[in-house]
């Protein structure tokens, strides 16, 4: 199976891509967004509020510092 500098592969018994290890060596760099995509990922399924009520609570949150 053909690698790329940096990538080790695992496979199942049928060959089949199962998970990879990646040297931080070498792919270090990503790492933040490989972890912001694991995040959006995990919240997929949150409730979500608009944009206007972010606002909002935003300003409202604002208002009580002061």
């Amino acid at each position: 199976m053909p690698t790329q500098q940096g990538i080790q592969y695992i496979v199942n018994d049928k060959g089949e891509k199962r998970a990879a290890v990646i040297e931080f060596d070498v792919y270090g760099h990503l790492w933040e967004d490989i972890h912001d995509i694991l995040v959006v990922e995990s919240r997929k399924k949150e409730p979500r509020i608009g944009w206007e009520d972010a606002k909002k609570r935003l300003h409202e949150k604002e208002e009580k510092k002061w």
